[in-house]
């Protein structure tokens, strides 16, 4: 079977936020091409000792995703092409311009793995369920995780902010809420720091069987952890079943064009004192989530960097 290969043109500052904008039209398994240069860290990984010398970064990116043919692929472009003209109104984008093409059949849910190797958080070991612990890391924190097609393996700069200022905040009376739960990693941090509790909600369907498995590869208990599909945003229903005022700590790794949003209705789910970690949030937005989060009457405690990533945590008066 011959897939339809779609490819973006853009810009590397841009390549995160074009796939996590795919990722929520439901595309999946996003592959990336670009000049920059490889971190030491990932150098590690790639088990040579002499690196090819790499052409110079022109700041050129594309994006690939497949289509399969059998599908209303018209309908989807015409989503990606909104989607990429509404990012273009708040940030470079470069071209945005698609190009067509097919190619072979391939396991393109699997063949990422091959990429995706265990790396450290600090002290966590962040492990993928294909790989075993090697014994001098027994003593680490050892989270095992398969994002299967849902959202969330660590590696992202955002998750990686949460993680952080999920380990300030939680004790063992947190009750949590997890906006976009994904592959459920957030939610097995906060269980695993100590949290009693957590509650999470996601757009995608693959996040149910994502995080059910992630939650029994780490041991967690099914009674602490519960997921529903739906916005909590606009959905009464999904409101409702969170619970209002119910909440030591929300979380939510999302863009900030969400966040926004998402903010007014998250107050009303916290209980006095409770706090907001937000992230997914590029620079240049920073000032719009703050702004967002004090207008909710929320009072920022901290903004935190990590790249061009910001998470901003704020409290509940």
């Amino acid at each position: 079977m011959k897939w339809n290969k779609y490819t973006i043109r853009t810009i590397d500052q841009a390549e995160d936020i074009i796939s996590a904008t795919l990722a929520e039209l439901g595309i999946e398994g996003v592959e990336i091409e670009d000049k920059v240069p490889l971190t030491e860290e990932e150098k590690k990984q790639m088990f040579v000792d002499i690196l090819p010398d790499a052409p110079e970064n022109d700041g050129t990116a594309y994006l690939n995703f497949y289509l399969d043919p059998d599908t209303d692929n018209e309908e989807i472009l015409s989503q990606v092409r909104e989607a990429l003209e509404d990012l273009r109104t708040f940030m470079e984008i470069g071209d945005g311009t698609i190009t067509t093409s097919q190619t072979e059949d391939k396991d393109w849910i699997n063949n990422w793995k091959e990429f995706f190797h265990q790396f450290t958080i600090d002290d966590i070991l962040i492990v993928p369920s294909w790989e075993e612990v090697k014994e001098e890391d027994q003593d680490k924190m050892i989270i095992h995780i398969d994002p299967g097609t849902a959202f969330g393996t660590g590696m992202h700069e955002t998750t990686q902010l949460c993680i952080r200022q999920l380990r300030r905040f939680v004790t063992p009376d947190t009750v949590m809420l997890d906006v976009g739960t994904g592959s459920g990693i957030l939610s097995i941090m906060g269980l695993k720091f100590g949290a009693k509790s957590s509650f999470a909600t996601d757009l995608d369907p693959c996040a149910v069987d994502a995080c059910r498995d992630n939650m029994e590869a780490n041991g967690l208990s099914e009674a602490d952890f519960k997921l529903i599909i739906g916005n909590i945003i606009d959905d009464k229903k999904v409101q409702d079943e969170a619970g209002y005022e119910k909440y030591d700590i929300v979380v939510a790794n999302i863009l900030a064009e969400v966040l926004v949003p998402l903010t007014p209705v998250i107050v009303k789910h916290l209980k006095p004192g409770g706090v907001y970690i937000t992230s997914g949030i590029i620079d240049d937005k920073e000032a719009v989530v703050v702004d967002a989060v004090e207008k909710a009457g929320l009072t920022v405690d901290s903004v935190t960097y990590q790249g061009e990533w910001v998470s901003v945590t704020a409290r509940l008066a």
